[in-house]
């Protein structure tokens, strides 16, 4: 695996949990938050820890935003510190930036301004997200009871070449293939027969035991 030049811009547990993940798998992590306790926490585990403003161009500037493959803006109470982090990452070239909304109006804006996937996480979540990253693909979940959730994954690599017929993922492994994206279009009239190709992303509803077992992070 690659390992990447990660921003985590927010240090609340969201960030944190998201950066200590990427550093502690071997990718470079810069953390910048303005409480110093914070910094304190994270510094020995992270790459570089800094204690700035991240709606200061020139403090980011100075970290080199723009050598980075993905900026995390874990920041959002403050929609004003999270809108300029995400706008400044979004013109300084940053391939892949994920920005914490706090509510619809905010990820709106956020998407508006260049966020290139908008997140409402809880704590749990920073640690998946960071996996799913270091993973190459970022993966939606979305939790629809205890037992069982909705989430978008690539086909693993021994189902490419296979139509779902054959496949039988629902007896083999629990699961419900609902829908197919490819290029951008969602497909819920799916060819049984069709074999899946590599850029595709299933959608697949099932319980979230059998969910890990093809390797979706819970």
């Amino acid at each position: 695996m690659n390992k990447k030049e990660y921003g985590v811009f927010g240090l609340g547990k969201f960030g944190t949990s998201v950066a200590v993940t990427l550093a502690e798998a071997g990718n470079s992590v810069i953390a910048v938050d303005a409480n110093p306790d914070r910094i304190d926490e994270i510094a020995n585990v992270v790459t570089c820890a800094m204690v700035a403003d991240v709606t200061d161009p020139d403090v980011l500037d100075n970290l080199g935003i723009s050598n980075l493959d993905c900026v995390i803006v874990g920041v959002s109470t403050n929609m004003q510190a999270s809108i300029m982090a995400t706008i400044f990452a979004k013109e300084k070239k940053v391939p892949f930036i994920i920005s914490k909304a706090e509510n619809e109006i905010h990820k709106h804006i956020l998407e508006k301004v260049g966020a290139d996937k908008v997140v409402f996480p809880e704590a749990e979540m920073g640690g998946r997200l960071a996996r799913n990253l270091m993973g190459g693909d970022f993966v939606d979940l979305v939790e629809l009871s205890k037992e069982f959730s909705m989430v978008e994954i690539q086909p693993r690599s021994e189902w490419l070449g296979k139509g779902l017929r054959e496949l039988n993922v629902r007896e083999n492994y629990g699961l419900n293939v609902i829908g197919i994206k490819q290029n951008d279009e969602l497909t819920v009239d799916m060819k049984p027969d069709a074999p899946l190709e590599k850029g595709m992303t299933l959608v697949i509803v099932g319980k979230n035991d059998d969910l890990v077992k093809v390797g979706v992070e819970i």
